[in-house]
């Protein structure tokens, strides 16, 4: 019977990459193709080819995608956000939890398997590379073993030259999501003196990546990424995993070698040759055959290896395949559980929300303060004086004028400074001279209403107090 027939969790007291001393066992993962790992590999790529090209795209002259966590400047599909945009980030980030959440409980750690930057850039490049470099697991293995000189020191340092360039293409890549490709060619092409601090910066980021696909590796999925820990809150009976059919693999006399000529069903033998293959392949270093683990990222390399094995020995594949344990248990097709549609109906109506909002999104922010530690002012003997400072920022790629319009017909208003002119993405302040005469004076506050008029359209109403004596 498999162990988890028999709820024997003891597997579980442990992680496969560590020893019982503790120390690091590496995981030196099988060479793998088939069906799973072509499909993975092709979208992978996809993305990958995304995330080097994105930078360089432009929407009506904004990048494609840019998080400016400096200048507090973000742009998404060519739409620039500000902070006072706050709120629609807030919206998105609950809709990415809820999403996150709704994923993780229909389909497992599809995420992680398929489109997670760390499996992406491990498997599909850095792990591409060892193979070409050091050969298959069994090659590894025997050249780990040589001593530090000769052959392994000219592969050693083959590998790590050209791991150290592409970590260091994906740190400058990573630094033009953030203050966009433009300004990073001009940080290339200028002296490097006046760069130190960027320098420096990127020389970082890149001995962290470096570290992570050389050293750290599988060790982020298990022991630093939080979706792993979530995972486990997260999924039940009905989550589709790659899952391992223990009925079918153990039979009633448990699993054993495979023989020529011997009648498995007869014998009462499970499908489940024992091979390893998919020990052998597992880039975390675990036995799916032990059920669903924390550290099972759903790479599909199992289910690959399996199925070639099953396919050679003339039995029927799909022993490890996308299933919930339920499935599995039951033979039923998979269906969606209450809980699960319960999280799909509240995504769903977040991201409604969030496109609306989106959509309604004025082109031009604009907001009025007084000048701090200043009250008003007396002109002559009938009239009084506040300073207010105008925030603008326009969103939009298009040059405005602005204007600014006393509607309540109480006031006066002077820009200081002459007309405003907001550029494309600019973020401007103002500072204005309001008058009131004595005559217009409501107490020690008086209501103003002033309009905003970009290109003679009024795309904003802002209302303030006038700051008095208080008659």
């Amino acid at each position: 019977m498999s162990q988890l027939d028999q709820n024997n969790d003891t597997f579980r007291d442990t992680i496969a990459t560590v020893d019982k001393d503790g120390k690091r066992v590496w995981v030196f993962a099988k060479k793998i193709s088939g069906k799973w790992f072509n499909k993975r590999q092709f979208f992978s790529y996809i993305l990958l080819a995304f995330l080097f090209i994105a930078p360089f795209i432009k929407i009506g002259g904004n990048p494609l995608l840019m998080f400016n966590i400096i200048k507090r400047k973000f742009v998404i599909f060519g739409k620039v956000f500000w902070p006072e945009d706050s709120y629609l980030f807030a919206i998105s980030m609950i809709a990415f939890v809820i999403l996150i959440i709704v994923f993780t409980v229909v389909f497992g750690r599809l995420f992680c398997g398929w489109a997670c930057p760390q499996t992406l850039f491990l498997e599909m490049v850095f792990r591409r590379i060892e193979f070409w470099i050091d050969g298959d697991w069994n090659q590894q293995k025997k050249l780990d073993k040589l001593p530090w000189k000769g052959k392994k020191l000219r592969k050693r340092l083959l590998k790590w030259f050209i791991y150290w360039t592409i970590s260091f293409a994906i740190a400058n890549i990573f630094l033009a999501y953030i203050i966009g490709i433009d300004e990073l060619i001009d940080i290339i092409l200028d002296n490097p003196k006046n760069h130190i601090g960027g320098l420096l910066t990127i020389f970082a980021f890149t001995s962290i990546f470096f570290a992570v696909f050389t050293w750290f590796r599988e060790q982020v999925c298990i022991a630093v990424c939080p979706y792993g820990r979530l995972q486990g809150v997260l999924l039940d009976q009905n989550s589709i995993v790659v899952a391992y059919d223990y009925k079918r693999g153990e039979g009633k006399n448990g699993r054993s070698k495979f023989r020529k000529n011997e009648d498995r069903k007869a014998a009462n033998k499970g499908d489940c040759i024992d091979c390893n293959q998919c020990v052998n392949v597992c880039p975390t270093g675990i036995d799916i055959r032990n059920g669903t683990q924390l550290e099972c990222v759903n790479c599909t390399a199992c289910m690959d290896a399996c199925d070639f094995m099953m396919e050679n020995v003339g039995l029927e594949k799909g022993l490890i395949r996308y299933d919930s344990e339920a499935g599995i248990k039951t033979g039923k097709k998979y269906t969606l559980s209450g809980r699960a549609k319960s999280y799909i109906v509240l995504m769903i109506s977040i991201l409604i929300l969030l496109v609306v909002l989106l959509t309604t999104r004025s082109d031009v922010d604009a907001n009025i303060l007084r000048v701090r530690g200043t009250s008003y002012q007396k002109l002559d003997s009938v009239t009084y004086t506040n300073i207010f400072d105008v925030h603008l920022i326009n969103k939009t790629v298009d040059s405005m004028r602005i204007d600014l319009d006393i509607k309540s017909n109480n006031a006066t208003l002077e820009i200081i400074g002459g007309n405003i002119i907001l550029a494309p993405n600019q973020q401007l302040e103002k500072r204005v001279l309001i008058k009131m005469k004595s005559k217009d004076i409501k107490g020690r506050k008086t209501p103003i209403n002033l309009g905003v008029l970009a290109n003679d359209k009024e795309i904003d109403n802002l209302k303030f107090s006038f700051s008095g004596p208080g008659f």
